[in-house]
């Protein structure tokens, strides 16, 4: 077997990087513990929070029964880690998808194992992320230290060889589970963990559309959201500097459309429809502020509330903050902003209660502020999902957001490969450019309140989009996943 770290994709890695990568597994040894010769029991437990709605179980590593058996002809892994909300978003749509074509899945978050090596490895990669995504605030760290890592650094096939070192400690996670079962790796690590333990069939879902290295997982097949992303990811585009890469094979690369829930692109056309009358009438506009993992948002959401305080008071706009599992950033924010307690009501710790809510709100009348803080993450994360379906505009940075059927204000990005998601959507017509500053978000803001197309417009693209199957991807890869191990 070909070492996945000295080559990749035909491509030949230095020797200097090689050992470089090599050191680097090492020393996560060192720090974390080598835990491959582990035998971990696996038991599966229906998930608490979306395990009705999305039909998930947990793979868990812990001594027990399962409440199930692994399902060998209908079931399929959702491979996941914790890092920000973005992937968990994305596998929530995979399980949506899977349990409306008639599939079971399975969530494992390799970052939900805290005895073992690969948890420890990733929760350190995690802290680190988070930290950057916070300094990032300074312009001068975002500038010379944030933006080219992740635009430059990310995207070097080196960056990839030392990532496939690491998830060499990963593959542990993976020894007990039935080979034959399918994996949908939402980020490279679960799927490189999982070819690396010798799964047979692994999907590699890649969430971003600026092509990087960093999403490469030889031995899977490789999902795309945007044909803008195709080439460079087949080419291996400017992943080894000036050099001429050999390309991905064919078969390994494939065009999917936008990962989407089944609960979201099912109710496209009256969401949308619902949009348009509520703008004809005259409503107050519904803008949903979504705040990610990090946090690195709140400055720029804070100005968005103040700013509207006076639209929200007579009735012309209302407000759905999302804090998701960070309850001290809508602290702060009530703190910091005058006036904003009194128009507020709080959806804390009570999903059912945020259900309810986001079900009337579907033909109801909403005024005011609501915010909404869930503690577990599952919550956290699909209360956006349940709000999106009765808002008019989502407001968001282009992350994995950037690909949902709803009208989108795109603030500044936090990392430079976001970039592309607010381009793609712009195009599209679902979404507006990038807002790098709060005077040309606080434009937009009032563009959507004042202006009688954009609403519809971006409506209208929508539903068209939908008609070419933009929003089918995670249809198309639960397909292609389980169509692997069909042939």
């Amino acid at each position: 077997m070909i070492d996945k770290s000295k080559v990749i994709f035909g491509n030949k890695i230095s020797n200097k990087d090689y050992k470089k990568a090599c050191k680097t597994k090492a020393k996560n040894i060192r720090k974390y513990g080598d835990d491959s010769n582990e035998n971990y029991n696996i038991v599966l437990r229906k998930n608490e929070h979306i395990g009705d709605s999305l039909g998930v179980y947990d793979v868990l590593l812990e001594d027990g029964k399962s409440d199930v058996e692994f399902d060998t002809e209908k079931g399929i892994i959702v491979g996941n880690i914790r890092m920000g909300f973005g992937h968990y978003r994305i596998s929530m749509a995979m399980a949506s998808a899977a349990k409306h074509l008639g599939y079971t899945p399975y969530w494992m978050d390799l970052n939900g194992y805290p005895k073992t090596s690969c948890t420890k490895v990733i929760s350190a990669q995690n802290d680190l992320y988070s930290l950057g995504s916070r300094l990032s605030k300074n312009k001068l760290f975002n500038k010379f230290v944030w933006e080219p890592l992740n635009y430059e650094g990310f995207r070097k096939l080196s960056y990839n060889a030392a990532d496939q070192k690491n998830a060499e400690i990963m593959a542990t996670v993976y020894k007990n589970v039935p080979k034959e079962i399918p994996v949908i790796g939402t980020h490279a690590w679960p799927a490189q963990a999982a070819v690396h333990a010798g799964m047979k069939h692994v999907v590699n879902a890649i969430p971003d559309n600026w092509p990087m290295a960093l999403h490469f997982s030889e031995g899977s097949v490789h999902t795309i959201q945007c044909k803008n992303a195709y080439m460079g990811y087949r080419i291996c585009n400017g992943m080894a500097g000036d050099a001429v890469c050999n390309p991905m094979p064919n078969d390994d690369l494939v065009y999917t459309g936008h990962y989407i829930d089944h609960e979201l692109v099912s109710n496209i056309e009256v969401d949308c429809e619902r949009r348009i009358a509520r703008k004809k009438d005259g409503k107050p506009i519904r803008f949903l502020l979504t705040i990610g993992g990090a946090g690195a948002q709140k400055e720029i959401f804070g100005a968005i509330i103040k700013y509207l305080l006076p639209a929200i008071s007579d009735n012309k706009a209302a407000l759905y903050v999302n804090v998701g599992d960070y309850k001290n950033v809508w602290d702060d924010l009530v703190k910091e902003i005058p006036g904003m307690s009194e128009m507020s009501t709080e959806h804390f710790n009570d999903f059912a209660e945020t259900t309810k809510f986001s079900e009337e709100a579907l033909t109801g009348d909403v005024t005011g502020i609501h915010g909404f803080y869930h503690e577990n993450i599952f919550d956290a994360v699909y209360c956006t999902n349940l709000l999106m379906r009765s808002c008019d505009v989502l407001v968001t940075k282009p992350s994995e957001l950037a690909f949902y059927p709803v009208p989108k204000l795109f603030i500044k990005r936090v990392g430079k490969h976001e970039m592309w998601g607010a381009i793609h959507s712009a195009e599209m017509g679902d979404g507006t450019l990038e807002c790098r500053d709060i005077p040309h978000t606080l434009q937009m803001i009032d563009m959507f309140m004042k202006d009688e197309k954009l609403l519809t417009e971006m409506c209208d693209s929508i539903k068209a989009n939908k008609t070419i199957g933009l929003y089918d991807g995670a249809y198309k890869v639960v397909e292609l996943a389980m169509g692997l191990k069909n042939k």
